[in-house]
């Protein structure tokens, strides 16, 4: 491996009021009641497992959707895992978690299909939507809609508090990051190439999208470069990094053209964890080595969370 990747330094700094930030809208996000409704889905379920289409109430009065399996069979609480989206795909439902014997949650955060009746500033636009103003830009909800998945798997009866994990790839690869670092239920976590991580190198280490919007929002406007860079502060993950304590798997394309492996190198070096392993696929893009890692990632789940 060149070390002048796996040594790579992003340039973002941590804002020094940014757990007073977050801390303010966990407050704003506490103080609005959840209001979970939980609807049956019998097309979409089977002899070996339910789902169900779930709903929940978030900041700004966003009302987000989300899909929700659980196995037939479950004689005692059941292990949960989260699942974040990638940026444009839609959610899955998760049925092969619930063949695992977890309770599954695919989070769909405000914009994404049937998440996106009072949000909606569609693909490409979500990255830069509002970028100059902390308070206002996009992923402020959006992390929180994500992080929201947390508190609706604690209504659930089946699901044991203790045994919760986050998953994802790409822009699921950053929201895991982000989750694991503000939601103390998280027990264990795997995030994939991840993105939402080292914005400003990335947008300059590659030129590929979603990053470049970013850059193509700074020709437009180019007085506001360090209005942007002040914001996307507040939400790279390399900043919420050393608030993670649980377990945490990466992996990562030593070829990614979208989310440059440098990022990630620089995400991981960064993550306060003492039980944390990168797995860096050479020959790989973006998927990451996904058709390798999954068994990985299984096989982790499965030692954290006991399903």
């Amino acid at each position: 491996m060149d070390d002048m990747i796996s040594d790579y330094k992003c340039s973002v700094s941590k804002p020094d009021d940014f757990d007073e930030f977050w801390g303010n809208v966990l407050d704003e996000a506490a103080n609005i009641p959840l209001n979970p409704e939980t609807v049956s889905l019998p097309l979409r379920s089977s002899d070996e497992l339910e789902t169900f289409e779930i709903s929940y109430d978030s900041l700004d009065g966003v009302r987000v959707a989300a899909w929700y399996c659980v196995p037939r069979d479950r004689q005692r609480p059941l292990p949960a895992v989260v699942l974040m989206p990638g940026y444009q795909s839609d959610p899955a439902i998760p049925k092969e978690w619930a063949r695992q014997g977890y309770a599954a949650v695919t989070a769909a955060p405000r914009g994404k299909l049937r998440s996106n009746a009072q949000f909606n500033p569609g693909y490409p636009n979500l990255l830069t939507h509002n970028i100059i103003d902390r308070n206002t830009y996009s992923y402020r909800g959006f992390y929180v809609d994500a992080w929201r998945t947390i508190d609706y798997l604690l209504t659930r009866d089946e699901v044991d508090p203790d045994r919760i994990g986050v998953t994802g790839s790409s822009q699921g690869g950053g929201l895991t990051i982000t989750t694991a670092a503000m939601r103390p239920e998280i027990k264990a976590a795997s995030a994939g190439a991840p993105y939402l991580c080292g914005y400003m190198d990335a947008i300059a280490l590659t030129s590929s999208y979603p990053y470049q919007e970013i850059n193509d929002y700074l020709k437009a406007h180019p007085d506001s470069r360090e209005d942007v860079e002040r914001t996307l502060a507040y939400f790279d993950g390399i900043s919420f990094a050393d608030r993670i304590q649980c377990p945490i798997i990466m992996n990562i394309g030593l070829q990614d053209n979208v989310c440059p492996p440098e990022t990630g190198y620089a995400l991981h070096n960064a993550i306060a964890s003492s039980d944390k392993q990168l797995y860096a696929y050479d020959g790989h893009g973006h998927e990451a080595g996904r058709y390798k890692h999954t068994a990985i990632t299984n096989e982790f789940f499965a030692k954290h969370l006991q399903p």
